[in-house]
């Protein structure tokens, strides 16, 4: 399966798109990105030269993924969401050489109109609702909401709320897929694997 162009697109000299990828209208993808395969970039989305696309990451419409910015694989970023890569931006001073690193960890989603501010860590399979602003670290399984975001749950890997308390100790199962979820010390993992927080 070849990559998928559309003729409005600007693809910069060196930029690697994996197998499978589509990029839609008016999209800008910049000569040093890497991007993975089996990816969708939508509408007008921009991709900086020092950023890092997993596998089967979906970006919707008027996203711009900006330099220092690394998107795990199975990575759902949402219509109109927002990164930053400067944290104290002014025009009259030049911060190129100040960009902090964010990363997104794998499974997250990144609801609508979202903000990330820079130099964060959003855990594995993270649940970002719309409209909230992330200005800190936040934990795998995560359900975060607000401005500034708070937690208000735990989400599993298909996407469901899953019925525990914030912190201590618990366990459950995701109802569509049977999977079964341990919180141990406000870190929640998957059973049978290592993934914590």
């Amino acid at each position: 399966m070849s990559v998928v162009i559309h003729p409005t697109a600007i693809v910069d000299e060196g930029a690697q798109i994996g197998e499978g990828t589509r990029v839609w209208h008016w999209v800008h993808v910049s000569g040093g990105a890497r991007i993975g395969n089996g990816c969708s970039l939508g509408q007008n989305v921009f991709v900086g030269n020092k950023v890092v696309i997993g596998n089967n990451v979906k970006i919707q419409n008027n996203v711009s993924v900006y330099d220092n910015v690394t998107l795990e694989d199975d990575v759902f970023c949402g219509p109109s969401m927002v990164f930053t890569n400067v944290y104290n931006p002014r025009s009259a001073v030049s911060r190129k050489d100040e960009y902090r690193n964010t990363l997104v960890k794998r499974g997250a989603t990144l609801g609508a109109n979202c903000t990330i501010v820079c130099g964060i860590t959003i855990g594995e399979f993270a649940f970002i609702g719309a409209g909230t602003v992330i200005n800190r670290d936040v934990p795998s399984y995560a359900l975060m909401v607000g401005v500034p975001a708070r937690q208000i749950g735990w989400m599993s890997q298909y996407g469901e709320r899953l019925n525990l308390p914030l912190t201590g100790n618990g366990q459950t199962t995701c109802a569509s897929t049977g999977k079964n979820y341990i919180l141990r010390d406000g870190n929640l993992t998957l059973k049978g694997t290592d993934h914590a927080s």
